[in-house]
């Protein structure tokens, strides 16, 4: 199932949706925003993103969302009604299978980074794989994790930076990662809301300061990312999932003008 290549240098790769789909009422509201950009903006190539399974949860009685069949339901609805390209995550490679027959990408979780097996599935299906670089390795260590990937096939390969554990319940991202990731050949992505997260930090959950993520996705553009990862909500005080670390929808637009500016200037 090798696609066309989904990644275009000449507009921004831009992911975005909520952090969990939780119901079609959040993916709508959020996919309809899209379009609109989308429609706005030509130099944005936006794919949606939202995940069926919160599986790494702080706590055992953390929320995870719709799970398998009923994600995958709703993605495939948001691809017929707004023609988005869809991401979600994989989590065991038994998922990655019947997940490629709907979405156009495959995630892997940064904790997950390095699952042989994971890999290799989700790379045998053809797709385009998101890798999310995990909070433990260095941007050295990323060119392993891409072979792997290519080794089994992956149609197209994106390397994700997340940030990198700094301390207790803190992350911090070294810039340096974008051009030192770059030299694998394959495009870099941006996670800018996940890299403001305070893990574990809200007793039983992660915590999050969503102020730092307009000067991180900026900084990381102006370093030489290819695209944004962001998760944007309705509501974040009522989402199930890093609530603390989404934009709130109804700001997104005004991030995405900021960002679009500098792409174009170091462009």
């Amino acid at each position: 199932m090798r696609d066309l290549m989904i990644y275009d240098p000449s507009r921004l790769l831009l992911i975005a949706g909520p952090c969990s789909l939780e119901n079609m009422t959040v993916a709508r509201t959020v996919a309809v925003e899209m379009a609109r950009l989308r429609d706005k903006h030509k130099d944005l190539n936006i794919v949606f993103k939202g995940s069926f399974d919160k599986a790494n949860r702080t706590s055992g009685g953390g929320k995870r969302g719709p799970g398998l069949e009923a994600g995958l339901e709703i993605h495939a609805a948001i691809k017929k009604e707004f023609g988005f390209p869809c991401i979600t995550d994989v989590h065991a490679p038994e998922q990655c299978a019947p997940v490629a027959k709907v979405c156009d990408v495959l995630q892997i979780p940064a904790f997950l980074c390095r699952q042989t097996d994971l890999l290799v599935a989700a790379g045998s299906t053809g797709r385009c794989v998101n890798v999310k670089k995990g909070q433990f390795l260095s941007p050295f260590e990323m060119k392993h994790v891409v072979q792997k990937l290519r080794d089994s096939g992956a149609g197209e390969i994106w390397q994700c930076e997340r940030g990198t554990t700094f301390g207790y319940q803190n992350l911090v991202v070294d810039m340096r990662s974008f051009p030192i990731m770059a030299a694998n050949g394959t495009p870099t992505v941006m996670d800018a809301t996940h890299a403001v997260q305070l893990p574990g930090a809200a007793d039983g959950s992660s915590g999050g300061k969503r102020e730092f993520v307009p000067m991180l996705a900026k900084a990381a553009l102006a370093a030489g990312a290819s695209g944004l990862f962001m998760e944007t909500h309705p509501n974040p005080a009522e989402a199930i999932s890093d609530g603390p670390s989404q934009i709130p929808l109804g700001e997104f637009e005004g991030l995405i003008e900021q960002c679009l500016r500098v792409w174009r200037a170091v462009r």
